[in-house]
């Protein structure tokens, strides 16, 4: 990617970038792991910021009760339920034509995360729960990819930098995930459009300076309330007994075939993730369902409805099955009409 001075004047003359970090930022690569409302802020701002190449990956579709926070997305998205990453990878492209953009629809999982990993010099949380950001951890600390988490609640947000083998991870700060109902979610509490785009751009601001080889990556946990407009700092340290960075034990990584069911924050709905990664021929099973129920697909999503349920049924076997919270019921509705 070719510096386009003119372009990038104003930030060429922040001192803290200048040529030098602009021309390493043009080389530089990002995964946006997730391009709900932090992600989508965390994209445009690298996109726009002339980061090199950024690689999108999301496993959902675009809806109406998206478009407050989730910046990068408009009306005729939700209406077309384009999936994420191909309406952002869409939108980025037109902010940025010599960025080089690659957009993935597939959920993140111990199978496929090291891929997505693979050759990126910096990983953005966009991350909507925490088992993911668990695998990711994995991921990174065991390739040496430097990340940022992130996320947001209410009206407060929370990001940290993980640099590998410099500092802690994220096994190091929270050593086990929360327990199912320990913590409030979205469903409860809500979010407002503010927060994830501020916390976002920290990300962003963050994943530069990792691009840059800036030495001055912020190492605390970093809380942003942006209803109160206040910001503290907690200074976090290594643990020597981590199990990820530690002792090198990554758990995240492991069990990669099973099929999990999880419910979906906020959404009444299941998604289910097969135990192998298989290609469907959605065309063809459109044909199929249409016998049994409402079809439409757009090219890159099928959707289904029948029994007062809808499906959303993705090209690597995946479906969110909406109607129901209960994991039970969605598996059944999931094999009776894709397969068990």
């Amino acid at each position: 990617m070719t510096v386009d001075v003119e372009r990038y004047s104003r930030q060429i003359l922040f001192e803290k970038i200048g040529e030098e970090g602009q021309e390493k930022l043009a080389r530089g690569s990002a995964l946006v792991v997730g391009c709900g409302a932090l992600g989508a802020a965390a994209a445009s701002l690298l996109v726009r910021a002339g980061v090199g190449a950024v690689r999108l990956v999301d496993r959902d579709v675009v809806e109406a009760s998206n478009l407050h926070r989730q910046i990068l997305f408009d009306e005729a998205d939700a209406a077309a339920r384009l999936p994420k990453a191909e309406a952002a990878a869409r939108h980025l492209r037109a902010m940025n034509a010599a960025c080089r953009i690659e957009a993935f629809t597939v959920d993140v999982t111990p199978r496929n995360v090291e891929r997505l990993v693979a050759g990126v010099g910096v990983v953005v949380d966009g991350l909507d729960n925490f088992e993911a950001r668990y695998l990711v951890n994995d991921a990174c600390v065991s390739a040496g990819v430097p990340w940022v988490y992130g996320g947001v609640l209410g009206a407060v947000g929370v990001t940290m930098t993980i640099l590998p083998g410099d500092g802690p991870c994220l096994r190091c700060v929270f050593p086990e995930p929360p327990a199912p109902g320990t913590l409030p979610t979205c469903d409860t509490q809500g979010v407002i459009g503010p927060a994830p785009v501020a916390i976002g751009a920290l990300e962003a601001v963050e994943a530069c300076k990792v691009l840059m080889g800036s030495g001055e990556v912020r190492r605390e946990l970093a809380y942003l309330d942006v209803w109160e407009g206040s910001l503290r700092t907690v200074r976090v340290a290594r643990s020597p007994s981590c199990p990820a960075c530690g002792e090198r034990r990554f758990e995240f990584l492991s069990a990669k075939a099973h099929s999990t069911a999880a419910a979906l924050c906020g959404r009444n709905s299941v998604q289910i993730t097969p135990a192998t990664e298989a290609a469907i021929p959605l065309e063809r099973l459109a044909q199929e369902l249409a016998r049994a129920g409402s079809v439409s697909f757009n090219g890159f999503v099928l959707e289904f409805r029948a029994e007062g349920y809808e499906l959303l049924l993705f090209p690597d076997g995946r479906a969110i099955v909406k109607g129901t919270s209960e994991a039970d019921v969605a598996r059944g509705v999931y094999a009776r009409y894709v397969g068990s």
